[in-house]
């Protein structure tokens, strides 16, 4: 039997199959200051961000990477699946020259022409932080070009807002389809990583949709590991991390108290040596006084030998004692036989005087 519920369960978000070109402004504009810390280091920083995104949402999506300034437009990275590539290619933007938004949007339609999987929409997210040369009826005609493509373009504006702003709402309008492009305009001062991460740039579902925040987290990550050491000096003061503070104290002061038991176990060593050495000298003294005051085994008998053997091993009599005694036993028995054969003489003397007294 099957189940009817008037409550259908929620749509299944759909992950959108994209290839996209990042178009970078690296003109001799985003020198400026007024995007902390400077217009250039926003704009990877933001760069960074939306390639992560742009990964995360979809593992068969492709981000290339293209930069605006200089002779001519140059694809530093074609569309590709490998997000180390792009923040590498990223990181080595150098800052040169004028941007040439027609010329460079060409480019990028042109490299994503030549991608790899032809199921993949086409997408180009075109950063501008400096003054546009280009006319309006230029940017029109390259928009109705792309937009005849079913190519999408999200164009950033930041740096000079009002002095583009009529050119960007222009291009945006002929390129937009079904509401597929769209134009942001971060204002100076304003974090554009920050501002880009609540637009529809991020989160093709809605500003709602949080995988574009966790996305942004992953391409920080990787870019803290690719860069390194080089962002120490601009981490600030380590002051205004309490739980960062405590645990270097600790470390610290356990590293300080290693050493000093280290040392104090150093210093210990020598003396506990000198006291081991001295009482090996004491006890192999005290082993060798009574062998000193120990008669010579030789004028010993075996008896005696036997005694003083077993009083060293079970700790009774010392050996100078046995020594003493096996003599009085032995002057003793000197004095039994003197005894004996003063004994016989005398009755051997007795018995002749009675025999001659019988003679006589």
């Amino acid at each position: 039997r099957v189940r009817c519920y008037r409550d259908t369960p929620p749509r299944a978000r759909v992950m959108v199959l994209e290839a996209t070109i990042l178009c970078l402004d690296n003109s001799e504009h985003v020198r400026n200051s007024d995007y902390a810390p400077s217009r250039l280091q926003a704009e990877a920083d933001a760069v960074n961000l939306l390639a992560g995104a742009k990964t995360q949402s979809n593992p068969e999506n492709a981000v290339g990477v293209l930069s605006l300034a200089g002779k001519t437009p140059r694809v530093l990275t074609t569309p590709t699946q490998d997000l180390g590539a792009v923040l590498n290619s990223v990181h080595g933007v150098k800052i040169e020259g004028e941007i040439n938004v027609c010329v460079g949007v060409q480019v990028a339609h042109l490299a994503l022409k030549h991608r790899q999987n032809k199921h993949q929409r086409m997408r180009i997210v075109l950063f501008v932080g400096s003054p546009l040369k280009d006319e309006i009826e230029a940017l029109r005609a390259v928009g109705k070009k792309l937009r005849k493509c079913n190519v999408a373009v999200d164009v950033v504006s930041f740096g000079d807002v009002e002095a583009n702003r009529e050119k960007l709402d222009a291009f945006v309008t002929s390129v937009n389809k079904n509401n597929n492009s769209n134009l942001v305009v971060v204002e100076p001062g304003a974090n554009l990583s920050d501002v880009l991460c609540g637009t529809a740039i991020f989160n093709q579902d809605g500003a709602a949709s949080g995988s574009g925040f966790a996305a942004a987290a992953a391409a920080a990550q990787s870019q803290a590991a690719m860069q390194g050491l080089e962002g120490m000096g601009d981490m600030g003061d380590m002051g205004d991390d309490p739980a960062l503070m405590m645990a270097l104290r600790i470390s610290l002061e356990e590293e300080r108290a290693r050493q000093e038991a280290a040392a104090a176990a150093g210093a210990s060593a020598p003396a506990a040596a000198e006291e081991g050495v001295a009482a090996s000298e004491g006890a192999g003294s005290a082993d060798t006084s009574p062998v000193d005051a120990t008669a010579d085994p030789m004028m010993l008998d075996d008896d005696a030998l036997l005694q003083q053997a077993l009083a060293l091993s079970m700790g009774q009599r010392p050996s100078a004692e046995i020594a003493d005694a096996a003599t009085a036993t032995a002057e003793d028995d000197d004095d039994a036989e003197l005894r004996a054969a003063l004994a016989m003489s005398l009755r051997d003397h007795t018995d002749r005087a009675d025999r001659d007294d019988a003679d006589a």
